[in-house]
């Protein structure tokens, strides 16, 4: 379900200032000039800015397919050779710390930091304000969703850049210019500790109203994957059992429907980046144009187009084929020649032979004046299948904690295939769990680090210029290097 009051108020109060990360200006600069922090109806508004944060080209539309999904063996560049020899850079495994593409995401990342960092400092001036021990609770409740916001960007920092600079609170621009870059460990530890407070603060749920919003059980679902990266087994068994055991989350019966409009948000949803145009065909931009940079490109009429990129690999394709994979596939690839069920036509014209269907958007609800298409597709970040393959994965490392839900690894990951139409494993091993998420989350920009974290990045890709020495991380970007000389670049990209 599309939610529309959410969205309408992150429109009202973005973050003001600069997206550079040190580029000699104070984190976090909204004006606090006339807050008055005695009135209820302001609490929400930094955390709306930091909602707002996460809606951006940087972060979640055009770089974050370039570096988390084009790099694996799931997606090729697409688009046309010519175009973006910065994202081919990607594609190919022959980027430096000069790539833009590479800054524009630490640069993004830092922002949401930055973003939730204020939201947190206001959250603390509203408590000691208002006078209502109930309103207290709310502004502790949204600073919980700001330390879900923080913890979520620095994870994603540390995936793509190993050591980084642990930002805890509002810093002048000198002090953010001296800042060193903090272990893994230390982020880590940092990550834990904001989701720990959050999810010890933040609902179970939330009214329709404001279906979208960070809870609970969002941030368990990311500390566990937190832990994922860190094969600490017993604590993500421990946080995915007790989602699983809640009754909160289930997985759709159609999976088609999981990438619906319909299916935004829904009762197999744990954490989306929301985005619409509200039903509108122009005004404030609350969309993100995650959808619209992967659409058909060269397709007609216009608003069925976008920019092609981040198209199926034929490596995926031939991995579905080998599965015996219908129903994912049918959802998963858009080829060209082809009709959509929804009745939209993607012309034998376009660029590229297949896209990623799970982006795509009906022609109904593309109204945006200058194409629109995908603007109204909200990203999926943690869906209840990952859950399940999370929880199946840490029982076969041999996870030993005591769980409530029932559920054992086989009966998890056949919970997935069940609803794809697979026929049941009676044995499952840890490649059965690998390549069940790779089935299951194909394009959800999932793959690239997965393969990192797993060991099979050295050998699956190679043939695309992967080095284990070097490529694990991104280069730390020249362009912050110059803003702090205390940066220190990663191994091989001098």
């Amino acid at each position: 379900m599309k939610n529309t009051i959410l969205l309408t108020v992150l429109s009202v109060f973005l973050l003001a200032g600069c997206s550079d990360f040190l580029d000699i200006r104070p984190e976090g600069t909204v004006p606090s000039t006339g807050m008055d922090y005695t009135k209820s109806e302001n609490i929400f508004l930094p955390i709306s800015a930091a909602y707002a944060k996460m809606r951006t080209g940087n972060t979640h539309a055009f770089s974050y397919i370039g570096a988390f999904e084009i790099t694996s063996d799931n997606a090729d560049k697409g688009s046309t050779p010519e175009d973006n020899p910065t994202m081919k850079q990607l594609d190919e495994f022959t980027y430096g710390p000069t790539n833009t593409v590479i800054n524009d995401l630490w640069t993004g990342y830092f922002d949401m930091v930055s973003g939730a960092n204020h939201a947190i400092s206001q959250m603390s001036l509203f408590e000691v304000a208002l006078q209502n021990e109930d309103l207290k609770t709310f502004t502790r409740q949204c600073a919980g969703e700001a330390k879900t916001i923080r913890a979520y960007a620095n994870f994603n920092l540390t995936r793509l850049f190993g050591r980084v600079p642990l930002i805890e609170t509002i810093l002048t621009a000198e002090e953010l210019a001296a800042k060193t870059q903090a272990t893994k460990s230390q982020l880590y530890d940092f990550i834990e500790k904001d989701l720990l407070e959050a999810i010890a603060v933040l609902p179970e749920s939330y009214s329709k109203d404001w279906a979208g919003r960070i809870n609970k059980y969002t941030a368990m679902a990311l500390k566990a994957k937190v832990h994922l990266y860190q094969n600490e087994w017993d604590s993500v068994a421990s946080l995915t059992d007790r989602i699983m055991a809640s009754g909160k989350y289930d997985l759709l019966p159609n999976f088609r429907t999981v990438f619906s409009l319909d299916g935004e948000n829904s009762i197999e949803s744990l954490f989306e980046i929301q985005s619409s145009t509200l039903g509108k065909s122009s005004g404030d931009g609350t969309y993100l144009e995650y959808g619209f940079v992967q659409g058909p490109r060269g397709n007609t009429p216009a608003n069925m187009q976008g920019w092609g990129f981040c198209t199926p690999s034929a490596n995926l394709i031939n991995f579905f084929t080998s599965r015996g994979e219908t129903v994912r596939a049918a959802t998963t690839f858009l080829y060209r020649g082809t009709k959509t069920p929804e009745g939209d036509s993607i012309k034998m014209a376009c660029s590229n032979p297949v896209y990623n269907g799970k982006v795509y958007t009906p022609s109904q609800y593309n109204l945006w004046s200058f194409n629109g298409y995908g603007f109204d597709q909200n990203v999926r970040i943690i869906r209840y299948s990952d859950v399940l393959l999370m929880f199946a994965e840490s029982k076969i490392n041999g996870a030993s904690f005591p769980t409530s839900s029932g559920f054992t690894a086989l009966t998890a990951i056949n919970k997935v295939r069940e609803r794809v139409k697979l026929l049941p494993l009676n044995t499952v091993t840890l490649q059965n769990v690998w390549d069940e998420r790779r089935a299951e989350l194909a394009l959800e920009e999932d793959r690239f680090f997965d393969l990192v974290r797993t060991g099979q990045a050295a050998t699956l890709l190679t043939s695309k210029g992967y080095i284990p020495t070097k490529n694990n991380v991104f280069p730390i970007p020249s362009a912050q290097s110059q803003l702090n000389t205390n940066l220190e670049q990663n191994p091989n990209y001098n």
